[in-house]
């Protein structure tokens, strides 16, 4: 009889735990804060249009081969010091690439600072001998941004979702690629993601002139720094461990002249200027910093722009999921512009499971925005979170148009006002829009001629849907 009692008494605590850590996670979330008025009034699409050259030239990395090349060229010209923020770092090919990089700058006394999520932190870096041997370099700072704690479940929805390197006043690499091969390099991968950055040149280095964009990167990057972070490697060390660091990092030393000896042509004298497109403006776009519910700040000041569009926007995102509000900003930008596009992964290929499943719920609310739906069916996950305003202006970063990317997580978009960056990027858009079905009802598609659709088997289907239905009171979290 005891024993039982003992039991259920184990059983209740449990369950009251549980109980603790899910309501404690999700009820700050419930209710969608909204914009204040003077948020409304602080938006003004003039600063984003300039009639003059800018300092800040832009090259589109439209490939995971170009975004890792392009890393590994930014950061061996760093002489002063080297931020990285990611959402996500993992072991992999890529990621030594970059380690043994980091490792070998921080030799060379350039200072070293690392910003990743601390959901991510959690579940892979304090498991990771490469992102541990990081950490241990003098030279280097490894944070963690929001780190779990499970006696504060209030605190640990909001995730920093900003992907950013920045070396010395030079240039950096915005966009939605996480730190792992999955988006970095032509390294063998169960899965490859497409996605998309740009990099920005800084023509007028160590000039007494900080009207770069990449000033405006650093101070979102300290503004980062005043949330929760946790330095990752504090504490005591020992001897076995250090060993082990000190026998890593002079692995990942003699990696790096592997590296130098494979690719010489990362290495090598590059003229930025011949291989990047002039702007005449950019602009750092932002959403709030903070750990809680956050007022849709990003997603707002995106659609006003988009509604000063003369003839045409064009939205690219891995998924949708909208509220209301949400809905509504976007009918305003499909009745605003004569031609508004969105492009987003099919249920058949997202790699998304959550968003799929509340899409299939919710895509009928989508169409009645009046945008032009198009779905992705190119084989590979879509990733890329990108817009164009006309022939013009081109928006890339981090932002989806899901309900987490505007209420909860922080998220960063780069505009860049420059004719030819935004016809090359138009010109991807148009090719992938070859492997898309339009949507012309929520059961119905026009299909291009040639286009294989690899469709999900019908149980899938039917469990997502049924997920999906399950998913409607949660959504707010997705």
């Amino acid at each position: 009889m005891m024993r039982h009692k003992r039991l259920w008494a184990v059983l209740i605590a449990a369950a009251l735990l549980l109980a603790y850590l899910i309501i404690g996670a999700i009820a700050p979330f419930v209710k969608y804060s909204e914009l204040t008025e003077a948020q409304k009034a602080s938006f003004s699409a003039d600063r984003f249009r300039s009639g003059q050259t800018g300092p800040d030239r832009a090259m589109l990395l439209e490939t995971a081969e170009s975004a890792l090349d392009e890393r590994i060229r930014l950061i061996n010209l760093a002489q002063e010091r080297i931020i990285l923020t990611t959402f996500d770092m993992r072991e992999g090919a890529s990621t030594e690439d970059l380690a043994s990089l980091l490792i070998c700058k921080a030799d060379q006394g350039v200072p070293v600072e690392i910003l990743v999520d601390g959901l991510s932190g959690m579940l892979r870096a304090q498991n990771s001998l490469t992102l541990r041997a990081l950490a241990s370099h003098e030279n280097i700072v490894f944070r963690f941004y929001n780190p779990i704690n499970l006696f504060t479940p209030w605190t640990s929805q909001g995730r920093m979702h900003d992907k950013i390197l920045i070396v010395d006043d030079k240039g950096f690499i915005l966009g939605g690629r996480n730190t792992f091969d999955y988006f970095l390099g032509s390294y063998e991968s169960a899965h490859k993601s497409l996605d998309r950055e740009v990099l920005i040149w800084n023509t007028r280095q160590g000039e007494n002139d900080r009207e770069s964009s990449l000033f405006q990167a650093e101070e979102y990057y300290m503004q980062l720094l005043q949330e929760p972070v946790k330095t990752f490697g504090e504490g005591p060390v020992f001897p076995f461990q250090a060993l082990h660091l000190s026998e890593e990092l002079d692995r990942l030393r003699a990696h790096y002249q592997e590296l130098q000896n494979n690719r010489p042509d990362l290495f090598a004298p590059f003229d930025y200027s011949l291989n990047t497109h002039p702007t005449n403006s950019v602009q750092l776009l932002t959403g709030p910093t903070g750990i809680y519910s956050k007022e849709p700040v990003l997603f707002y000041q995106l659609t006003q722009l988009m509604k000063t569009a003369r003839t045409q926007v064009t939205i690219h995102t891995p998924y949708a999921v909208c509220n209301d509000f949400m809905y509504e900003q976007l009918s305003g930008v499909a009745q605003a512009v004569p031609e508004t596009t969105l492009m987003l992964n099919s249920v058949d290929n997202g790699d998304n499971m959550v968003a799929s499943s509340d899409y299939l719920h919710n895509k009928k609310d989508l169409i009645q925005t009046g945008l032009s739906i198009y779905e992705y069916d190119g084989g590979s996950s879509y990733h890329g979170k990108s817009v164009t305003i006309d022939d013009d202006i081109s928006v890339i970063g981090s932002y989806n148009f899901d309900l987490r990317s505007t209420y909860m997580d922080t998220e960063s978009m780069l505009v860049i006002q420059s004719k030819e960056l935004t016809a090359e990027l138009q010109g991807y858009m148009d090719a992938l829009r070859q492997d898309c079905r339009k949507v012309t009802g929520p059961d119905t598609y026009q299909v291009p001629e040639g286009l294989e659709i690899r469709s999900l088997p019908g149980w899938k289907r039917s469990m997502m849907y049924v997920f999906g239905w399950f998913l409607q009171g949660f959504r707010y979290l997705v």
